[in-house]
């Protein structure tokens, strides 16, 4: 993969750090176009706007129904998995105790401190 040249300096031995671009000939740093951006589009808010990440604990904010069974309003949720590719608008997946492994929307659950 090659990156682009320094604009300060024109080093061709620039790198990438996290959401910028680096020149270790003289220090110069500088924004990634549209990564940071992209980062962020692909983030799992809750029903409050809360980023969620794998491992957290949530609750359910409403009852819901999954065919004869019911996830009840306040049932805690631990240890939940962001999946990579949302499965039919679903982007959680996570063990509910009495009902097994479901997927869920980040909009139907609040993340637990």
């Amino acid at each position: 993969m090659s990156y682009p040249p320094c604009p300060k300096c024109n080093s061709k031995y620039t790198y990438e750090d996290m959401w910028n671009y680096v020149c270790p000939e003289c220090g110069n740093e500088w924004a990634q176009e549209g990564k940071q951006e992209e980062e962020k589009a692909n983030t799992i808010k809750d029903a409050h706007g809360q980023e969620l990440l794998a491992g957290d604990k949530v609750s359910v904010i409403r009852d819901l129904k999954m065919g004869k069974d019911v996830i009840k309003q306040g049932t805690i949720v631990r240890n939940i998995r962001i999946l990579d590719e949302p499965v039919n608008g679903h982007d959680i997946e996570a063990k509910v105790d009495g009902v097994g492994s479901v997927y869920l929307k980040g909009e139907v659950v609040k993340k637990l401190v």
